[in-house]
């Protein structure tokens, strides 16, 4: 367990390393999100979700949304990482005709199985490939990957009631709580409460771990694929711009490209950490 554990630490720490660079290289993005969701996004395509790289569209795979789809370059790095598509492809974060545009765009990049962007409808997404699965017999899990300001969104709450209703074992969400959003912190916003309860009341299971340390991922989603019955909501506690000192908790790092001194500081640190 060890040795598995390090590694995924391994493999966060050169996630984030590319988030700074094609965020850098781009001059445009979001870091923040991004940041707080990689140990997240390492633990679900490395140790969890059962996927081919080398068949994105293989029937069988588990599905994944980012429905906070702004924080795609996570997403791009951790797929390229994993096998999807070349690494210096990350180069071509939002360029014109790049199949790593500014929001995720399914049939645009291999790996990416819904078109994000507005905030909820991803998880919308989620809960209609959980339905799928079931209808059709598959035994694939549905995974998505919320932040906090997004569940603000009504349509976040119609997709839980929809999923606890149908009893949607196979949905396993995380919301990514790093207390931002654009405008400010969430809770000065719009203030949601108690989200662990809140699903509950739709009929989820749910779980708050520690969204930065492994030792906690691991096993909470573990329990969360072997759960029956309800779907499986994780409150993952997470700190925005994680990993890069003077990004953490800072609202104007939430979309927010890095000078070439400031790559260099963030490169330093996270190197360091490894």
């Amino acid at each position: 367990m060890a040795e598995r554990i390090a590694s995924l630490k391994g493999i966060a720490k050169q996630i984030r390393t590319q988030i700074i660079e094609m965020i850098f290289k781009a001059q445009s993005g979001h870091p923040g999100g991004s940041l707080s969701a990689t140990d997240l996004l390492a633990v679900l395509y490395f140790d969890q979700m059962r996927v081919d790289p080398q068949s994105p569209e293989w029937p069988d795979r588990d599905r994944f949304v980012l429905s906070k789809g702004h924080a795609c370059p996570v997403w791009y790095a951790t797929l390229a990482l994993r096998g999807y598509f070349p690494l210096e492809e990350l180069g071509t974060l939002r360029q014109l005709g790049s199949k790593l545009q500014g929001h995720p765009v399914k049939n645009k990049c291999p790996g990416v199985d819904a078109t994000t962007g507005s905030l909820g409808v991803g998880f919308a997404q989620a809960v209609g490939f959980a339905l799928d699965a079931r209808l059709s017999g598959k035994d694939y899990k549905a995974y998505a990957v919320l932040g906090d300001g997004e569940i603000q969104e009504g349509i976040v709450w119609e997709a839980a009631n929809t999923a606890g209703q149908r009893g949607l074992d196979n949905l396993i969400i995380i919301i990514d709580q790093n207390g931002l959003q654009n405008d400010g912190f969430c809770k000065d916003i719009m203030a949601v409460g108690d989200t662990e309860q809140k699903f509950r009341a739709f009929g989820w299971q749910t779980a708050r771990i520690n969204g930065h340390r492994i030792e906690e991922i691991l096993p909470a989603l573990e329990l969360a694929r072997a759960s029956k019955g309800r779907p499986y909501c994780i409150v993952a506690d997470t700190i925005k711009g994680k990993g890069v000192s003077f990004m953490e908790n800072i609202r104007a790092w939430h979309g927010k490209a890095p000078s070439a001194e400031q790559r260099a500081q963030a490169l330093k640190e996270i190197q360091e950490a490894l």
